[in-house]
């Protein structure tokens, strides 16, 4: 809330700063009003009732702007495909369907985000401690152009859970309303293949191990 306090101070400038008149003291706040509202979109961390538009097929939606959103029962919908190349064995293709009837932790992430490097030995912790218990871990690199960068970020962190490479983000097209450009983020699936929950955030194992401990219990 800091950044969002000097942003207002920011724009309202100091007395000696502001032009005089009721209509110029006006138009700064207005100004704030749309930077704040741009800047929640992502701090918000709650789920509602607009966050899925109803229909078979997933359809994102960030109901105002929050960044951890989750779906219970008839909210969930259908993951479409997520698929692509091998992150290491070119011709080599890898699918989410491939991991139908377990719960599926997709993240997005790239070598270059700083976040990622932070969150991925979060990823191995779950994929390690949850992996015979039915949670499989799949990673989308994105925006990385030279392949062996996110080669090496997985070999020096020691990152045994699959990724598809995808620099232009195709895998994800199928993700109707999702925001691709936000990295990390993640989606996690329920053993039905429907999306359980989405974080629009770097994760923690502990914000993971919840979910997907309940997802392993439901029938």
């Amino acid at each position: 809330m800091k950044g969002l306090a000097g942003m207002a101070r920011s724009a309202r400038g100091s007395a000696s700063e502001r032009p005089s008149g009721r209509r110029a003291s006006r138009m700064p706040w207005r100004l704030v009003a749309g930077a704040l509202a741009g800047a929640l979109v992502l701090t918000g961390c709650t789920a509602g009732d607009d966050a899925v538009e109803r229909g078979t097929e997933f359809n994102f939606v960030a109901p105002g702007g929050q960044t951890d959103i989750t779906y219970e029962g008839e909210e969930r919908q259908d993951l479409p495909e997520v698929a692509g190349e091998d992150l290491f064995d070119e011709g080599e293709q890898i699918s989410s369907e491939d991991f139908h009837g377990k719960v599926l932790v997709i993240n997005i992430w790239g070598q270059w985000c700083g976040p990622c490097r932070t969150e991925a030995p979060e990823l191995q912790d779950v994929y390690e401690q949850k992996r015979d218990e039915g949670v499989q871990v799949l990673g989308v690199d994105v925006r990385d152009f030279d392949r062996s960068a996110p080669q090496d970020f997985k070999r020096n962190r020691g990152l045994t859970y699959p990724s598809i490479y995808d620099p232009p983000g195709r895998s994800l097209l199928g993700l109707t309303g999702y925001p691709r450009n936000v990295v990390p983020s993640t989606i996690i699936v329920d053993k039905e293949g429907r999306v359980a929950a989405v974080y629009l955030r770097d994760l923690l194992a502990e914000d993971i191990l919840p979910v997907v401990d309940d997802l392993l219990q439901e029938s």
